[in-house]
Formats: C-alpha cells, structure tokens, sequence
C-alpha cells in the first residue's frame, strides 16, 4: 500500500468521523431539554469533530504553511470553547435560568447558592 494512498484513507476517517461527531452535536442541540445539557452537546462533540476535521485536512493537504493555519485554528478552538462554555453555564446559574430537576448534583448551591459572587 502506498504511503499516499494511507494518509488519504486516515485522513477521509477523520473527516467522516469528525462530520458524524458534528452531527450528533447539531441533534444535541435540538434534542435536549434544558441549556446546560445543551451546552455541553455544543461543546464536548464539537470541538472533537472539529480537531477530527483539521487533522483529516492536515493529513489531505501536507503544506507547512496550511497545517500551522489548521494547528492554529484548533489551538484557539481549545482555548475558547470551555471558557464560553463555563462563563454561559454561570451566567444562566446566577440568572436561575437552570431546570433544578435536572441536576443531579449541584455543587453551587453549596456555597451560598447563585447570588454568591
């Protein structure tokens, strides 16, 4: 088997594999109840299809100047979906927002609850 014929095979993986994963996040979205589970759709099978994705098209495009651009990308990508994802789960937490019967543990309310600062 070919070296080339190989990386295209991994890298067309990667792409279906990443492609699936940003599906079953689109249909988390629509399906889930409350906003954090919605939230947490959103986030943790995206950015995994996503890092799938660009190593799918690093492997497929073998240019240094277009993998550092793709590298980049997911670098930012790790970098700002948890903070997003943790500063809209507090947000909706102090705005009481939250669906109490869907916790099953709520390690705020602990602490002083949502008017805590």
């Amino acid at each position: 088997m070919n070296l080339d014929t190989l990386a295209d095979a991994v890298a067309a993986a990667c792409l279906v594999a990443g492609a699936l994963l940003s599906v079953a996040a689109g249909l988390g979205l629509l399906r889930f109840p409350d906003l954090l589970s919605r939230m947490h759709a959103a986030t943790k099978p995206q950015v995994l299809g996503l890092l799938l994705i660009l190593t799918g098209a690093a492997l497929r495009l073998q240019n240094t100047i277009d993998v550092t651009t793709l590298v980049l990308v997911g670098l930012f990508q790790l970098a700002t979906a948890p903070v997003s994802a943790h500063m809209v789960g507090r947000a909706v937490y102090r705005a009481r927002l939250v669906r109490r019967d869907t916790l099953v543990v709520d390690e705020l309310a602990d602490h002083g609850g949502p008017d805590r600062p």
